[in-house]
This record gives C-alpha cells, structure tokens and sequence, in this order.
C-alpha cells in the first residue's frame, strides 16, 4: 500500500527571518509538503490560487493585501482551502472578523513553535484550532444565549445539527452539499433553521457555541 500523499502547505509571511523559520519547522515533517512561499498579500493570493495547495499559512499583516482580505478573496475561488491566520494580535475582535470571513486556524506568533503543527493537523482533519491562550476568552460566546424551549434547550434535529457542525469549521454550502449528498437549497433550509433556533445571527456566535459543544476537533 503507497504512503499517503504529503499536505501541501503554501506560507505567506513578508518578514524572510519569520518565512525561513516556518520552513525550518514544517521541512522536518515528512507528512507535510511546502508547494511554495509569498512575501506580501497578492503574491500570497495569486500564488495560492494557481498552486491550490491544502492548507495556507498566512500572516494577518501583510502589505498589498492584508491576511483577512486574501482569506476572503481567496475563499471566495478556492473554497475547498483551509487557512491559518499567524499574528501578534490577541485582540478577539480580528479573531471574531476572520473568523466571519472563514479562516479555519488562529495562532499567536509567539506560539508558532509549539502551535503551528498542531493547528495544520486539525484543520487538515476538518477542525478548527484557535491558540488556547486566547480561545476561551477570543469568543463572546454570550451576545445571542440560544433560545429554549420547554425541555431547556433548542432542539435541533440531527441533519441541523450536521449542516451547523460543517458549516462552524468552514465547510461553504456548496461543499456540505456535497458531503450530505442533498441539494445547495436543503442545506440553506436547514441552517437557516438552526440558527434561527439557537438565535444566532453570525458565524462568529456559532463557532463560541461550537467550541462549547466540542465540536470542532475534526469533522
């Protein structure tokens, strides 16, 4: 039986001491592969687009284009890719916007060393990994308390409760579709539902209760 294929990693950082540094810790790892390395956000955009790799490792400050504008630009045409955000900031409003524009991963630059191989394994696996100094504080998690009803809790059916997994850990419609085997309408139908339940307005307020259901170590 052949050895399965390496990820493929693209990284985007514009300071060289920081990109030679990710090399030097993703190249020890025979599971992982680098398909290639962008110095500012359009290199970054371009690059990830024509190469198509698996996961993007992608710094939030970047010039030309910042982390959360080629994260939503490139969703946008890619929407299979995962990206992991690094930064210095631990302010929970940039995690609460990348969050919005689909970024799977969020690590602290400072915890790349430790963090970095944890956070590609997870969303490779169809997670999503935020760097546990900040996570349990980074989501409001109570702007929108789900609605209850007479049991205590929302009811969710099981297939709502499936389209909100998938869609908390940055699957689009289109892609749950796909894995459901139902049509792109059902699934609208059936979030649109859900969330209606919980009374959640944003992806933002579904990730925080995702993260309480246990819900995103792998989908």
């Amino acid at each position: 039986m052949s050895a399965p294929a390496a990820l493929r990693v693209l990284v985007a950082d514009d300071h060289p001491v920081v990109l030679a540094g990710i090399r030097a810790l993703l190249d020890g790892n025979p599971d992982i592969e680098i398909v290639g390395e962008a110095h500012d956000g359009p290199m970054a955009l371009r690059m990830a687009i024509e190469l198509q790799p698996a996961i993007v490792v992608l710094d939030l400050s970047m010039p030309g284009l910042n982390g959360m504008e080629v994260t939503k630009l490139l969703l946008a045409e890619r929407p299979l890719c995962k990206v992991v955000v690094l930064t210095v900031h631990e302010d929970r409003s940039y995690l609460r916007k990348l969050i919005e524009v689909g970024a799977s991963g969020y690590v602290l630059k400072r915890s790349v060393a430790e963090d970095l191989l944890r956070a590609i394994q997870a969303v490779a696996a169809g997670g999503v990994y935020l760097d546990p100094s900040i996570a349990v504080h980074a989501i409001d998690r109570t702007p929108n308390k789900p609605k209850e009803t007479a049991a205590g809790h929302a009811e969710l059916s099981e297939r709502e409760v499936e389209v909100l997994r998938l869609t908390a850990v940055g699957h689009s419609n289109k892609a749950i579709a796909n894995i459901l085997n139902i049509s792109v309408k059902s699934i609208e139908t059936y979030k649109a539902r859900a969330m209606d339940k919980l009374g959640f307005r944003s992806r933002v307020e579904l990730v925080g209760y995702a993260v309480d259901k246990g819900w995103l170590t792998g989908a």
